[in-house]
């Protein structure tokens, strides 16, 4: 049964009770490894290397339990095998630190309900700081211990052959290192809090990337488009034609909006001509498919133009700025 120290808990013995409880609910799920993109972990990465100081946040994800086949030339069947796979898909950096939790490490339920994080599934925490060592404080194992004490940010296994939950237990920690370098260095590494024994059991990160060994994780994908919905139902020309020339003030309104959402991706591609590609005479326009996917190239093309144009007058000012401080220390030296 794990131990909790009194000084921390107003009520040890129901708290004691209360992970007990949990532990059993959960299994006490053992991950094999944590698997995450190249960008979110670039994103994450760039975040903490341009904060003044240190700080930290929480990680969204799913787990997912990976049938493995071992498969061999014996004449005895082989029995599959299965590997449970947490994989992080975003994450939330807060303004400073002890934002949901207390100087002890405490966690404040209040501050991580489902409302609060946007109903994204938690699956745990991590934290920056510089020039310290790579492994786990004694306030950031509190606060990991602590995550699971809220079965409501319990998260399904998917994939599971029977129901089962996995708490927030994945504790991921980025250090610099403690010589200044010439080249910015970010360490991290991964850890899973295991509750039965209460300790850290460090986990590999798998980089999901483009390429052939990494076709496996795109078999479930689902493509989300930045596109306006559109009603898919099937209509004749007729019908189209008497819905898109209503002149009533909401249907105007709905054009309007659609059209707004259409030109953040697509310049010069009109509302119409998209609905032409719904429903059964989809077929007749395949030009105007790649019409579109070319408005959206254009579209791509000139807010690269207009950063390029931005980052050359950064480049201006800051070269101004350092003309400025030279002729203020040269008017110093002179003096």
């Amino acid at each position: 049964m794990p131990f909790l120290s009194s000084s921390h808990l107003s009520h040890p013995l129901a708290i004691t009770l209360c992970f007990s409880e949990l532990s059993h609910v959960m299994g006490d799920l053992v991950l094999q490894k944590i698997a995450i993109s190249g960008p979110t972990l670039a994103s994450m990465i760039q975040r903490l290397s341009s904060s003044p100081a240190d700080l930290d946040g929480l990680l969204f994800g799913h787990v997912t339990c990976i049938a493995l086949s071992t498969l061999s030339d014996d004449s005895v069947q082989s029995t599959p095998d299965s590997q449970l796979v947490a994989t992080i898909s975003s994450f939330l950096s807060f303004p400073s630190l002890l934002y949901f939790y207390d100087s002890l490490g405490r966690v404040d339920s209040s501050r991580l309900t489902l409302t609060n994080l946007n109903q994204k599934p938690l699956i745990g925490w991590f934290s920056f700081r510089r020039k310290t060592p790579l492994r786990p404080s004694m306030r950031e194992s509190s606060v990991t211990r602590s995550l699971p004490s809220n079965p409501q940010l319990y998260l399904p296994v998917q994939n599971a052959s029977s129901e089962s939950l996995f708490a927030p237990s994945i504790f991921l920690l980025f250090t610099t290192p403690l010589q200044d370098q010439f080249i910015q260095t970010c360490q991290y590494r991964a850890f899973q809090f295991q509750s039965s024994n209460l300790c850290f059991n460090p986990l590999s990160i798998d980089i999901v990337n483009i390429g052939p060994a990494f076709r496996g994780h795109y078999g479930a994908f689902s493509p989300t488009s930045a596109l306006p919905f559109l009603n898919c139902e099937l209509r004749s020309s007729s019908a189209i034609n008497e819905c898109r020339n209503e002149e009533n003030l909401i249907g105007m309104k709905r054009i309007a909006k659609d059209q707004s959402e259409l030109d953040m991706c697509a310049e010069g591609m009109q509302i119409g001509r998209l609905n032409q590609l719904i429903g059964p005479e989809a077929v007749n326009y395949t030009a105007g498919l790649e019409d579109l996917y070319e408005k959206m190239l254009c579209k791509i093309e000139s807010l690269a133009r207009l950063v390029e144009a931005s980052s050359a007058k950064v480049v201006e000012q800051e070269n101004h700025n350092r003309k400025l401080r030279y002729k203020v220390a040269r008017s110093a030296g002179l003096e």
